[in-house]
């Protein structure tokens, strides 16, 4: 058995950032961090670091940069110079660009798989004890922390256990933090399509009666496809032929980047919103989609994620207590508070006016979008809402 100061549960894009945060001072302090992940690194399959793209936001970019990190990533980032936002069959719509907000891009669209392979590159192995291939099989609660059982017959005692082990977390479950869910009845569809025409960093979120539907900048001229149907649907599009589900794309979306000529590998994800209802105890803090699990539509989950893992370490640091004094991860809470319920109601909202085909919602975005053209105050705020900056200023 050994003994850690804390023990991250999942060794993701959250969980990874969390120990890369946390690496300097850990090696200043003395600290021993374990990095609990059931799969190796490199490895073909592991669920954080799928064929999905996540859009990082500009304020990610900046939490990034201050972790060292981002000259890394950015080699393989994609900026969004511009956001065009749509409703298909109406006249609402708006463009957010990144020369208005004076920054360098609004945010960036970077693969999964990079993220994840620059952030275990950064990691220090003398620092940092990587466990895996290891999965926590039990946690026990211990006066001053937890007792974990690892899936290779080991065991960890730490001060302060990170649940960052995805929304479908078994280990919330066996310790008994309740959760709430709010099934939105769809499926996101996600795939690389190739246009014939330029993107010249355009992000395209174009609402549709049928559900919302985004196309994101890549690199090599290719685009991230966020595609919201309901669920049937979303099957049926999945097993479509390419040249079937092109067209039905190409007639969703149009031909602002001319014609869409090649689709990869088709993935479908079941939506909800998913909220744990603690996210600290003594001892122990719930993180990333264990905490909280959003709508794609808005791209704000990882990024609030991302800045909740910036508040951990920087309170955990600012703390002379044990990591897993209560006083302190409350502190953790009541910080990241606001962010999370404007967040988490933000993309809730806009989820619900833009995937409703009834017409008085209809119009009602339709109007909506037109005013952000024309109120700049509110066309800024919601700009920053979609840079990741909406609560605080990085």
């Amino acid at each position: 058995m050994s003994r850690v100061q804390l023990a991250i549960i999942g060794g993701g894009l959250v969980g990874a950032s969390l120990a890369l945060a946390l690496q300097e001072t850990a090696r200043q302090r003395g600290w021993r961090i374990a990095l609990i992940e059931p799969f190796a690194p490199g490895s073909e399959y592991q669920p954080s670091y799928d064929a999905r793209s996540t859009a990082l936001s500009y304020g990610s970019r900046l939490i990034y940069e201050r972790m060292g990190v981002w000259q890394s990533i950015a080699q393989r980032a994609e900026p969004i110079q511009q956001i065009h936002v749509s409703d298909r069959g109406r006249f609402g719509a708006t463009r957010l660009q990144a020369i208005e907000e004076g920054v360098p891009a609004l945010g960036y669209v970077v693969e999964n798989a990079w993220i994840g392979h620059c952030l275990w590159q950064a990691l220090d192995q003398d620092v940092i004890e990587w466990r895996c291939p290891a999965e926590v099989v039990a946690m026990q609660r211990l006066e001053d922390g937890y007792h974990l059982t690892l899936s290779d017959e080991t065991s960890i005692d730490c001060e302060l256990a990170v649940l960052a082990d995805g929304g479908r977390s078994g280990l919330r479950e066996q310790l008994g933090i309740g959760v709430s869910i709010k099934p939105y009845g769809q499926s996101a569809l996600i795939a690389n399509v190739s246009p014939l025409e330029a993107h010249r960093g355009q992000a395209f979120e174009r609402f549709t009666d049928d559900g919302p539907m985004a196309l994101l900048p890549l690199s090599d001229n290719r685009c991230a496809l966020v595609w919201t149907r309901a669920e049937a649907d979303a099957e049926r599009l999945l097993r479509s032929s390419e040249a079937s589900f092109l067209s039905e794309l190409q007639q969703a979306f149009g031909y602002r980047l001319g014609v869409l000529q090649q689709v990869g590998a088709r993935h479908l994800y079941s939506l909800s919103l998913v909220e744990a209802q603690e996210q600290v105890r003594p001892h122990l803090v719930v993180l990333g989609n264990a905490a909280h699990s959003l709508h794609p539509i808005a791209g704000q989950g990882y990024n609030l994620s991302l800045r909740d893992t910036l508040a951990l370490a920087e309170v955990l640091i600012d703390s002379d207590a044990l990591l897993g004094d209560f006083t302190t991860l409350q502190r953790y809470q009541q910080r990241q508070q606001l962010d999370q319920q404007m967040t988490v109601s933000f993309s809730d909202q806009v989820t619900r006016l833009f995937s409703n085909g009834q017409p008085l919602l209809a119009a009602g975005r339709n109007l909506g979008l037109l005013g952000l053209d024309l109120l700049p105050p509110a066309k800024r705020w919601f700009a920053r809402q979609a840079m990741g900056m909406g609560t605080r200023n990085l």
